[in-house]
């Protein structure tokens, strides 16, 4: 049982660095971080518009003294859910890899709002996100994509205080651009999206391989704390858990390929692997199936987001078919 509780708001889990939690930590309910000492303070993302941003921003400047004014705000990634707040931190000096800063403008507040006003109209993948995602319509209306002032290639080195903080571009893995926050002394890693615990990552976009060599090289460092882009507070077990997860499922995917299996047919099989984690939003399981199909040159994936989005409800609803008729193992020879 983790010594962290999984609760809304502000945790701290070193001297002077903190958690900024939102359960359940599924679609654009991601965390956030913050780094302080004396009278300086570094914070790691933003969350999904304003409303959510505004509030995290007034909590953390009520309980940390430092975090009135931000000096610092790294963006871990170009996911809209950990920089659609970016504008609210006055002040701040932004940073970001260029990768990720190169990719800010992929996905808009404007695409959103389209998705949310058109929703009925747009299929079963912007209907998904309507059901499940974090931003409203009224609030992806205020929202101003706001770009960092600094980038960099490999690592970038700041103080904070008298803290080291050491800033590693590790991308392309989850995304194109991901970022580490290795806060040296209070031994606390901040991985954004390189790690989802307790449920099943978004692998979509970057490098599957890359994403196994980010786990590597969070293990490498000499940290208690693992704090995830979603989910509960960890530590390297989590990661070893998510690193071997991967490799397993890298493996499963590239075997049924091989066999001739549909997207939807490996994504089934995978989810009905007796030993596959616990964890939340299988659905995503298929989402990730499409992306390697798409690297192995299938002529069946897809690269567009909607369409990714629409596979999810058709295999839960395949997926609770199979397990009513006791289906379980795949019954094929590969």
């Amino acid at each position: 049982m983790s010594k962290w509780a999984y609760d809304k708001g502000l945790q701290e889990i070193g001297p002077g660095a903190y958690a900024y939690l939102q359960p359940d930590g599924s679609w654009g309910w991601n965390n956030a971080g913050l780094i302080t000492d004396e009278d300086q303070s570094l914070l790691i993302d933003t969350l999904f518009g304003l409303k959510l941003t505004g509030e995290m921003l007034a909590v953390m400047a009520d309980a940390v003294p430092a975090a009135k004014n931000i000096d610092f705000l790294v963006n871990t990634h170009n996911d809209a859910d950990h920089i659609f707040g970016n504008q609210l931190v006055k002040g701040a000096h932004i940073l970001a890899s260029k990768a990720a800063a190169d990719e800010f403008l992929n996905v808009t507040p404007e695409d959103y709002r389209k998705i949310f006003g058109n929703w009925q109209e747009l299929g079963a993948g912007a209907h998904y996100i309507h059901e499940n995602c974090a931003l409203t319509v009224e609030d992806a209306a205020g929202v101003i994509v706001t770009l960092p002032h600094e980038t960099f290639v490999k690592e970038k080195r700041l103080k904070v205080g008298n803290k080291n903080v050491v800033l590693a571009a590790v991308g392309p893995a989850h995304s194109s651009g991901d970022v580490l926050v290795h806060s040296v002394e209070d031994r606390v890693v901040y991985t954004g999206d390189l790690l989802f615990n307790k449920s099943y990552p978004v692998l979509w976009e970057g490098s599957i391989e890359g994403w196994i060599a980010a786990c590597d090289h969070i293990l490498s460092l000499d940290v208690d704390v693992v704090m995830p882009g979603h989910g509960p507070i960890a530590d390297k077990s989590s990661v070893t858990e998510f690193r071997t997860f991967m490799v397993r499922f890298q493996e499963e995917t590239r075997r049924r390929f091989e066999a001739g299996l549909s997207i939807m047919d490996t994504a089934l099989e995978i989810a009905e692997l007796p030993d596959l984690p616990d964890w939340d939003l299988p659905e995503r399981i298929i989402g990730a199936v499409n992306f390697l199909y798409r690297q192995y040159g299938s002529p069946e994936a897809t690269a567009n987001f909607l369409e990714i989005y629409g596979l999810f409800d058709r295999f839960l609803d395949k997926r609770a078919a199979r397990a009513a008729a006791g289906h379980s193992g795949c019954g094929h020879s590969h």
